[in-house]
């Protein structure tokens, strides 16, 4: 019998070449120390659109799916995570870890810290989980890409719906905080690009004075107006999940309590959906988010930027990011829009028990994609970065 190690030892020569020539992506994900989002009484209450979870939990899942695709490739991906407690300890962390020879950063970080990495680095920046339209417009960066969909995308699509229920007259109810009062402008901007009537506009507080009464009661908040639905808009969430069932008129509530408009839902049952949300449930014991779905493609984006130049090097896997092309399990190619690093995507609306609808809904229409009836459009983009 012939001896087999003139076969195998050429065979393994070339694996080991293979393997010396691949180049590992390393990604370095911050976020804050001390999350005060994942304050456990407040993950308890699970409000819509609220993350359920640590961003890891979502990334350690898509890299550990990708593991086939990475090891046929010849690639690696090494991710590292740093807690940060400010705006400037961020801006240190990506330094160093640009230093230490990260091609790509995630954020899941308020808005004034990820910018602050931003302006650190010259790494393309994956923002996982804030929405501030200020980040895609006029504070938007050429290497800032944002999975997360923005208010904007939001509240178009909540919108759009609205218009295709031809529930058109709407009450606004707003909240006392600066975030309340900018999310409650991006609303009114989408109320007008779909032809929707603001009744009234009124704040809400939640306060047990009762010389403020008329701020905290659904029903006097409610009263004294004729709507076809009540849009609430509540960062904070604890007020508006008080509000269906106790308005004046027996009308549906939107936007942060009743129906609110996500990336992702785990009770989504199209395109592969319940398969992902499943294996996120085994994995973490919990049910997938839309800040975990945003993690999860932050996590498919870097394998797929490892897989597509496995020899690297930083730069190599930098110029793949705004090339890619992801399968979001929602139906439809994702890539990411040149003029503001937003990843295009459908929104799913939703009442927390099931998945009501998708936006952008049937019968919108668009010159070049439909995708982008939700959110900032090519003309009306403020983004002067060049990318």
């Amino acid at each position: 019998m012939r001896p087999l190690l003139p076969v195998v030892v050429p065979a393994l020569l070339l694996a080991l070449a293979t393997l010396s020539q691949a180049a590992t992506l390393k990604a370095t994900l911050i976020v804050p120390q001390d999350d005060p989002r994942l304050e456990r009484s407040r993950v308890e209450r699970a409000y819509l659109g609220h993350p359920g979870g640590p961003a890891i939990d979502a990334l350690k899942v898509a890299l550990d799916e990708g593991k086939f695709e990475l090891d046929a490739a010849g690639a690696a991906v090494d991710l590292a995570t740093v807690e940060v407690a400010g705006a400037d300890a961020a801006k240190a962390a990506a330094a160093a870890a640009e230093r230490g020879g990260a091609a790509v950063l995630l954020t899941d970080l308020p808005t004034a810290w990820t910018l602050a990495v931003a302006d650190a680095v010259k790494l393309p920046v994956l923002n996982l989980s804030d929405a501030a339209d200020r980040l895609r417009q006029q504070d938007c960066r050429a290497r800032l890409f944002h999975l997360m969909p923005s208010e904007r995308m939001r509240s178009d699509a909540l919108a759009q719906y609205l218009v295709a229920r031809k529930w058109t007259r709407v009450l606004l109810l707003v909240g006392s905080t600066p975030q309340d009062e900018q999310r409650a402008a991006t609303v009114q901007a989408s109320m007008k690009r779909y032809g929707l009537q603001t009744v009234a506009s009124r704040p809400f507080k939640r306060t047990a004075d009762p010389r403020e009464r008329e701020l905290a009661n659904p029903l006097l908040l409610t009263g004294g107006a004729t709507y076809d639905a009540v849009w609430v808009v509540d960062s904070d969430g604890e007020f508006a999940r008080t509000l269906p069932y106790q308005t004046s008129l027996p009308r549906p509530v939107v936007g942060d309590a009743g129906l609110v408009a996500l990336a992702w839902h785990a009770q989504f049952e199209r395109f592969g959906a319940p398969q992902v949300s499943r294996r996120f449930a085994r994995a973490h014991r919990r049910p997938m988010t839309a800040h975990d779905w945003t993690a999860w493609m932050a996590g498919k984006a870097l394998v797929a930027a490892a897989v597509a130049a496995p020899k690297g090097p930083a730069a190599g896997f930098a110029q793949q990011i705004p090339k890619l092309v992801l399968d979001g399990s929602k139906g439809t190619n994702l890539d990411f829009r040149p003029w503001d690093g937003q990843l295009r995507q459908t929104m799913l609306l939703t009442d927390g028990q099931g998945v009501i609808a998708q936006a952008p809904v049937d019968g919108v229409l668009h010159p070049s994609n439909v995708l982008d009836t939700l959110g900032a459009d090519a003309p009306e983009k403020l983004c002067k970065a060049s990318r």
